[in-house]
Formats: C-alpha cells, sequence, structure tokens
C-alpha cells in the first residue's frame, strides 16, 4: 500500500473526504481547526456560518485546553477564551448545528500528563514542560468546566449534543 496523504503527519484531502463522506460524522476539531483558526484571522460571520454547514457538530473545549493562547500573547485573558466558546456556540446555532464540549483528551488521567510531557520532550517542544490538563474528563467535571454559560446551555453542550451525536451512529 503506498501512502498518498502524508507531509509529517497524516492528511485527508478534502475532496477526498467529501467523496467518502458517507458514514461518517465530521467535528470542527480544536483551536488548530479550520472554524476555529477562521475565527482567529477575523473572517467574517457569514463566513464563519457557511464554514461550520461542513460540520455535523461543533467543538468547544475547556479553557484550559487553549490557555497556552494567552502565554503566546494571542489573546489577553481567560474570558477571550469563553467568548471564542460563546462565539462557537452561537455560530452553531445560526448554522443549525449542535455544538458540543469535547475535553480534547490526550491521556485518561491527570496524573499521566507526565508521559505526554516526555513524548513532546523527545520531540523537541520548547513548552513540553508546560501543564496542559488535557485528560479525560467527567460529566461533573465538564459541566463545571462550562458552568460559565449557565446551567442549561452547559447542559446542552456536555450531555444533550453529545448524545444526539452519538445517536447518529447506527
Amino acid at each position: 500500500m503506498v501512502l498518498k496523504y502524508y507531509h509529517r503527519n497524516p492528511r485527508i484531502p478534502r475532496t477526498l473526504l467529501e467523496e467518502h463522506r458517507e458514514g461518517l460524522i465530521l467535528g470542527s476539531a480544536c483551536e488548530a481547526g479550520e472554524l476555529f483558526t477562521a475565527m482567529m484571522e477575523g473572517k467574517s460571520e457569514a463566513d464563519l456560518i457557511e464554514m461550520a454547514k461542513f460540520y455535523d457538530y461543533l467543538e468547544i473545549q475547556p479553557i484550559c485546553n487553549n490557555d497556552f493562547m494567552i502565554a503566546d500573547g494571542k489573546v489577553p485573558d481567560e474570558e477571550a477564551l469563553r467568548n471564542f466558546n460563546r462565539r462557537i456556540i452561537e455560530i452553531g446555532r445560526k448554522a443549525g448545528r449542535p455544538v458540543c464540549a469535547t475535553c480534547d483528551a490526550h491521556y485518561k488521567n491527570p496524573e499521566d500528563e507526565i508521559y505526554r510531557r516526555v513524548i513532546l520532550s523527545g520531540l523537541g517542544f520548547r513548552d513540553a514542560d508546560r501543564e496542559t490538563k488535557l485528560y479525560f474528563r467527567t460529566t461533573e467535571e465538564m459541566l463545571a468546566e462550562f458552568a460559565y454559560l449557565g446551567e442549561d446551555l452547559a447542559r446542552e453542550v456536555v450531555i444533550e449534543n453529545p448524545n444526539k451525536i452519538a445517536d447518529m451512529i447506527d
């Protein structure tokens, strides 16, 4: 088998994804994804809504997942990160797409972070020792992470919408 779509990481061309889309459920991804990146670049609301329609659901993550953006000077504070999540929720509503809170887990338990740090250090990442808190969270932990949205909206993005996506699976 020939590996056709690889450049430092495996890739899937959008045209190929669209060609084989049947049976797939696509989420918008984390801050490195197309939608969040476009939002950071200041794309128009109309462009963001059109972009969001490509996905079956939009994702938002806990504030700590993106707090590196504060350290890097990309955003001023945690409230700016909360506002990005609020904006994605609004874009989701306008695009007719559910928004799901995902923890973008890279390891199961908080104490497992050390293994990720070792791997990143070995790969030469300058911030390998930065605490990330990218562990798998319980429902209660996720509700606490998104409490700033209010109880009803937090339940919608943490419980109800992920269940809707799970129900899409045959």
